[in-house]
């Protein structure tokens, strides 16, 4: 049987009881071994639930589930299969699949505290930064996030940022039964838009900033936002005023549309004078930042090896969330200063000849925009930049970055990144639409020993633009990787191959030696 409960096998009809069924047709004393949503994941005895998705439709798979074994299916409807199984027809098959997910799983949140945290860039940072806060106040976190899912003595890949209901319950569960206290969730808007997380009870939801990302999905902004301001407009059903909170970066110009839509009391944070947790007197280097920390229990001055003037926009959001749980201040600055690094984020790669080589997962302009200026207090002599942007996504947003990588570039290397079933070339050219606007001009030779100018160079085999790069640059340079970060593989049409920007980069430095 699967991860539900152990001891009381669940019966059908206990299974959907509450669920909003307009049919239902077999025999409830039935025993149900497990759930899918992916026919392949079935076996004997399991009830599959027929979802609709952006590519495929679960519905066509319902007679393969059947040959597989499972004994009842959920959906929206039925049109067209006659197999003998039990049939259960929803007005919602995602919304029966989370509250199924729940009841199999036996509520596994109940006695954890979750946070979830949503915004276009930060979430990751953040939440590391929680996860160390909390480790230094004696709990037992749990993460689930875009790097990967974290638990005492576990760590799982994480496929995407925020898992599927029933995968998202499964991993509370296994993080229940490892006496997980507290879980720090980054939640994408497009698990909020899908409802993947609408069982989710946060006792904390942390906004940390909004500007374009992903609207080959969301196809507006206003689209966009509403699915990010989902997670704050749903934070009222889950408790009392006085034990839920939402976190808001009140530094961003949507914060003020945002909490209108809250109904919770709302903690805000920023650099602003306002703000209840703010900071002061920031000062970054390539050893990391620090400031004078401020919130309403008192004050200090923090230490953190992060780089980057943006990080402490981070550092105030898990900050922040700490106060609302009541963390000591001085555990605060303990699990600020604990926490080394962040994995593709703003990660100082070390290398052979001592370059100043940093790979960030800046895939957005604003994210470019913030890793450029970041490093850009910490170069003495050329600043390189290389990126590209991800095929089968936002088309709209690769002329923008280009505008500002060549703004912000002494020397820029347009690449590929994941240019998945898109033809390389096609993207690379938007990018160069906007490299172009920015006045950058194209450089027609790169000698051995270094620039003949300033330019950008385009190079779609991103081994060897990274090798390019690393032959160009000296001690005084810094090398900003951009776009894939944590990411050790690349996607090329449909196949994945393994590459890590990071061992190219430490690779090339060595053979320049």
């Amino acid at each position: 049987m699967d991860e539900g409960l152990d001891e009381d096998r669940m019966r059908l009809g206990r299974l959907i009881k509450g669920l909003n069924i307009h049919d239902f047709r077999g025999d409830p004393e039935l025993e149900i071994e497990g759930l899918a949503y992916d026919s392949r994941s079935v076996s004997p005895g399991y009830l599959f639930v027929a979802l609709k998705g952006q590519t495929l439709d679960g519905h066509d798979f319902m007679k393969d589930a059947a040959q597989r074994g499972a004994v009842a299916l959920v959906a929206d409807e039925f049109q067209g299969f006659d197999g003998d199984i039990a049939t259960i027809r929803v007005r919602d098959a995602r919304e029966a699949l989370s509250a199924l997910s729940v009841k199999f799983y036996d509520e596994p949140y109940k006695g954890i505290n979750l946070t979830g945290i949503t915004g276009t860039n930060g979430k990751t940072t953040t939440s590391y930064l929680l996860e160390s806060i909390l480790l230094a106040a004696g709990k037992r976190p749990g993460v689930m996030g875009t790097i990967n899912y974290r638990l005492p003595g576990q760590t799982l890949d994480a496929p995407v940022t925020t898992p599927e209901s029933l995968d998202l319950m499964r991993i509370l569960r296994k993080m229940a039964n490892a006496d997980v206290t507290d879980v720090v969730m980054e939640v994408s808007s497009h698990a909020l838009d899908q409802g993947r997380v609408r069982d989710c009870p946060f006792r904390i939801g942390i906004f940390t900033n909004f500007s374009r990302d992903h609207l080959d999905y969301h196809q507006s902004m206003e689209a966009y936002f509403e699915a990010k301001s989902l997670l704050f407009q749903d934070l009222k059903k889950w408790g009392p005023k006085n034990f839920v909170r939402a976190v808001i970066n009140s530094d961003d110009p949507k914060s003020k549309d945002l909490t209108k839509l809250i109904n919770v009391p709302v903690v805000t944070y920023g650099l602003g004078r306002n703000c209840d947790v703010r900071a002061e007197d920031v000062r970054t280097t390539r050893a990391g930042l620090t400031a004078r920390f401020i919130s309403p229990v008192g004050e200090t001055d923090i230490r953190s090896s992060l780089i980057g003037d943006f990080n402490i926009y981070n550092i105030l959001a898990a900050g922040a969330a700490a106060m609302c749980m009541d963390i000591d201040l001085k555990q605060v600055v303990s699990g600020i200063e604990d926490l080394k690094g962040v994995p593709g984020r703003l990660e100082l790669v070390k290398n052979s000849r001592s370059l100043a080589i940093v790979v960030d997962y800046a895939h957005t302009p604003d994210a470019l925009l913030k890793a450029l200026k970041a490093v850009n207090p910490l170069v003495k002599g050329k600043l390189i930049t290389l990126f590209g942007c991800g095929g089968d996504r936002d088309k709209g947003k690769r002329r923008e970055m280009g505008r500002v990588a060549g703004e912000h570039s002494d020397l820029l290397f347009i690449t590929s990144d994941n240019p998945r079933t898109e033809d390389p070339s096609a993207i690379a050219s938007r990018i160069e639409e906007g490299v172009n606007d920015s006045g950058l001009k194209k450089l027609r030779n790169l000698s051995g020993n270094g620039l003949t100018g300033p330019g950008y160079v385009l190079d779609l085999d991103r081994r060897n633009a990274i090798q390019r790069a690393v032959s160009v640059a000296d001690k005084n340079d810094l090398i900003l990787i951009a776009g894939k970060g944590h990411e050790d593989y690349q996607i090329i049409g449909t196949d994945r191959r393994n590459f890590d920007d990071r061992k190219v980069a430490a690779e090339a430095a060595s053979q320049e030696t």
